[in-house]
């Protein structure tokens, strides 16, 4: 069985949820627009700015101004979470572990390219990953499958021999309906918020490629 695990990135490699949540606020009352928190974690996170910003404004954007406005809150994004950017707790020697059992590594997220050189440089993590899926290269974001059927498709295998690990609805329904193993993480929403998850954990201190693949989740 040709075993490979997937990332996330937002909430999964970093937990910088507060931090997204912080830049869109900002933007959002640049165009005095209402935004909660409560909708930003529970529909919100996990998805593409396209689908986002269409939300926000009603779907009333062009294609360049959906591009430029998501410009704009990403630069923010980055600014405000640079000087706190760290991985979430226990994930490098997670990535020792998966490296040490020559598991092949990929990263799918919604995010854009920028944020994804941003984290994964800013972490120095790039010598883990063996394939990148970002928001450019599928035309349908989360909840659709899409992006876990291409990052398995990458890997060279099946879907369902890929543990997933996410954590928004958005993001485990993705991978859930892709046929993947789904591990959330509690770092965006509570366990009790999580409905397509196969286990759930608080950070990776939690997991190791020996129960992943003990029976547990494979």
């Amino acid at each position: 069985m040709n075993i490979a695990v997937i990332f996330d990135m937002d909430g999964v490699l970093v937990d910088n949820g507060a931090y997204h949540y912080q830049a869109w606020k900002m933007f959002c009352d640049k165009f005095d627009i209402l935004f909660s928190e409560d909708k930003f974690r529970t529909f919100f996170f996990g998805r593409t700015n396209e689908q986002v910003l269409g939300d926000l404004f009603k779907n009333d954007l062009t294609a360049h101004e959906i591009k430029q406005l998501a410009l704009e809150k990403e630069q923010i994004y980055r600014d405000i979470y640079a000087p706190y950017l760290k991985p979430v707790k226990g994930l490098l020697s997670f990535l020792d572990n998966l490296k040490e059992n020559k598991i092949p590594v990929g990263v799918a997220t919604s995010a854009p390219k920028e944020n994804v050189d941003f984290v994964l440089s800013g972490l120095n993590i790039q010598k883990y990953v063996d394939v990148i899926v970002d928001d450019s290269m599928v035309s349908n974001g989360k909840p659709h499958p899409e992006i876990y059927l291409k990052a398995a498709q990458l890997l060279n295998t099946e879907p369902g021999n890929c543990v997933v690990f996410e954590d928004s609805l958005s993001g485990t329904k993705s991978a859930f309906d892709a046929g993947t193993k789904v591990i959330a993480l509690t770092t965006t929403l509570p366990s009790d918020k999580h409905k397509y998850a196969h286990q759930i954990i608080d950070d990776f201190n939690e997991i190791s490629v020996e129960r992943i693949f003990a029976g547990k989740v494979l």
